[in-house]
This record gives C-alpha cells, sequence and structure tokens, in this order.
C-alpha cells in the first residue's frame, strides 16, 4: 500500500522539485502540492496523510508553526535552507531535516525512515510490546535498536530520555518520557529507583550508602523506592 504525501513550499521550484522526486518514488502518492501552509491545514481537515514535506521559511504560517498545529499522525520532513532550525525539528519530533538543494538520494533516505516508522506504528514490524530482548528508540532522526543486555541505566529530563549502555561513552538521546520506556521493559530486569532514573538490574555491580554505581556515575536510590530495591537486594544477598 502505498504512502500518501503532501508538499508544502512557498517557492515554485523547490515545491516542483519535491513534487518530482515524490512522483517518481515507488510506494508514495501525492495527495497535493500547496504554496500556502494554511490552504495545506484546510485539506488535511478532510484528508489522512501520511508524509508531509514542508518548507520552514513561509508567510503567514511557517513551516514551525504548521508542524506544531498539525494533530498526531503524519509524518513530518522538514526542507529548508536554514540549518538552525534543526534543534526544533528534533524537539517536534519530525522525521529528518533536509537541508536545501538536497538530493533524490537524499529525499529517498528521509522517506524510507518515514516508512519505517508508520511500519512500526501500523504493526507491520516488530512490536516492542512483545519484545524481552531490545527496543527501538528514534534519536537524531533515525531509529535505534537499544539491547537490554546493553542498558546500564536510562535518565529521564522532562520530555527526554538518555539511554546509557556499556557500548558507548554517550547517551542515546530520545524525545520520550521516562514513563513510557518503563512500560516497555521487563520488570524482572529494570527498576525505577529515583523519579529521573530506571537501572537495568543486572548490570549492577557496585552499591554504596544507598547509590548504584556505574563508573563515575552516581544514582541515588530515593525514600520512594528504597524498600523495593532493598527486598531485590534480600533476595540476591549473600
Amino acid at each position: 500500500m502505498k504512502a500518501s504525501v503532501i508538499a508544502i513550499d512557498d517557492e515554485p521550484l523547490a515545491l516542483k522539485l519535491v513534487a518530482g522526486y515524490i512522483e517518481k518514488t515507488p510506494g508514495l502518492q501525492l495527495l497535493g502540492t500547496f504554496d500556502n501552509p494554511l490552504d495545506a491545514l484546510e485539506f488535511l481537515s478532510d484528508n489522512a496523510v501520511d508524509i508531509i514535506f514542508v518548507d520552514i521559511h513561509m508567510p503567514d504560517l511557517s513551516g514551525v508553526e504548521f508542524t506544531r498545529a498539525l494533530e498526531k499522525g503524519p509524518k513530518v520532513i522538514f526542507t529548508t535552507a536554514y540549518e538552525k532550525y534543526a534543534l526544533e525539528g528534533f524537539r517536534l519530533d519530525v522525521v529528518d531535516y533536509l537541508l536545501k538543494p538536497f538530493s533524490y538520494e537524499e529525499f529517498l533516505k528521509a522517506v524510507q525512515k518515514a516508512q519505517k516508522l508508520i511500519k512500526l506504528e501500523k504493526g507491520e514490524a516488530v512490536r516492542i510490546e512483545s519484545n524481552n530482548e531490545f527496543l527501538f528508540l528514534k534519536s537524531d532522526y533515525k531509529i535505534k535498536r537499544i539491547n537490554f543486555n546493553d542498558i546500564l541505566y536510562i535518565e529521564g529530563l522532562k520530555d527526554y530520555i538518555k539511554v546509557y549502555t556499556r557500548n558507548s561513552p554517550r547517551p542515546v538521546l530520545s524525545l520520550a518520557t521516562l514513563k513510557s520506556v518503563e512500560s516497555k521493559l521487563p520488570k524482572s530486569r529494570f527498576m525505577r529507583v529515583h523519579r529521573s532514573f530506571i537501572v537495568n538490574l543486572e548490570n549492577i555491580d557496585t552499591i554504596e550508602r544507598s547509590r548504584i554505581v556505574f563508573g563515575k556515575t552516581y544514582i541515588p536510590v530515593s525514600d520512594q523506592y528504597k524498600e523495593k530495591f532493598q527486598e531485590f537486594l534480600d533476595r540476591n544477598f549473600l
């Protein structure tokens, strides 16, 4: 089944280029092109769309403002000549960020990312709810597989999480809440020990003064979770 697509750009040549890319790509169906984002919003009120290509710098309504106004569903890909909006794109959870002028190859990679996300949400790929070995996280405009065995701990920062693994010096940053990721983790292997931290029980090596030690990082065990964590220690204490 083809993914339905629209393109929005106030520059005629840029809009024509994106439309041409869409029309020649198998698996995509172009439903319309718009030089005004307000017209696109009106179209979306009556039509379901899978993927939206939208320019950022436009009169009346910017691509950023347009994306904020969208109901959850369509996968958004920014097309822009301004690199400074990349962080805003990440905050809005857009699929990708194409910097003009972009090639067909770059366009195609962005489309493939969107298609993978659509398949995951429609259940055509492995569902992480029924999986006990790994999960998929969207990070830096990519979908990354994180093996449970590799996770040391997860830190929550409002609408973001940082997943620290033993295979990388840098955490994986993803737009998600600690509560949402906790529901995907096997309870026998992971435990919430603080409002901001979940730890992998199987990867704990050292505990010092009610703190879990991972290298130079000390994870506090808050009063709310101490009893549950102590039960885990009692079950495994010699």
